[in-house]
């Protein structure tokens, strides 16, 4: 029954949840999108933390897709093996999954230790963001401890499976049975940021700035 309801209902509760709550936060709320900056408060640490955070945050999201939406067939029809694959995979991911711990492990310490930017922070900021150290660091004890301690694993033929099933609305909850505890952790703490994304400052992802790339230089004068 758990099994079911943690890999068969529960994915699809949070992807509503992540859908409609975006379409009513642009309908109704779309002018609170915004990272609420409280750099004029503390700038050295948001600076160092952000940095680290958002540089690991890219690479780890891009390694996840990799990981989960390409399938081993197609890696290994163009000469990668699978030792290959794990050894680049693991390499580069860990580098940059340190960075992204290390980034929101400082921005977290900040927001909880600096009683001026914990003033400015409701509840739902400090929950995304101790939500976000815990799957990260879930992530990293799942890639450095969790793998080398289960040698027959391979996330591949398990979770990535179920995970691409689960967009042709026919996930086999069976593929998760067997998945390490810390996987599993990882993967139901990843479930919360998606399902908390929508009525959190999370939102300010969709709002890069890419029109900077191309606008004129502002000019200041004296």
């Amino acid at each position: 029954m758990w099994n079911n309801f943690l890999w068969v209902v529960l994915p699809y509760l949070v992807l509503a949840s992540f859908v409609f709550g975006h379409i009513f936060r642009y309908r109704y709320d779309h002018f609170t999108v915004t990272s609420k900056s409280s750099e004029m408060i503390e700038k050295k640490q948001l600076m160092v933390g952000s940095i680290l955070f958002h540089i690991g945050i890219i690479f780890v999201v891009g390694g996840h897709f990799i990981g989960l939406v390409i399938p081993k067939s197609w890696t290994t029809s163009i000469g990668i093996s699978e030792h290959m694959y794990h050894i680049v995979a693991v390499g580069i991911g860990s580098v940059f999954g340190i960075m992204a711990f290390a980034g929101m492990f400082l921005l977290t310490f900040r927001r909880l230790s600096n009683d001026r930017v914990r003033m400015t922070s409701s509840i739902m900021d400090i929950i995304v963001n101790v939500t976000l150290l815990l799957t990260l660091f879930l992530g990293m004890a799942s890639t450095l401890f969790a793998n080398p301690a289960n040698p027959g694993f391979d996330y591949r033929e398990s979770i990535a499976v179920w995970f691409r099933q689960l967009f042709i609305f026919q996930p086999d909850a069976s593929l998760m049975a067997n998945v390490p505890v810390f996987f599993q952790l990882h993967i139901i703490s990843a479930f919360l940021i998606f399902a908390l994304f929508p009525y959190t400052r999370l939102v300010h992802a969709w709002s890069v700035p890419l029109s900077y790339l191309k606008r004129s230089y502002i000019i200041y004068r004296r």
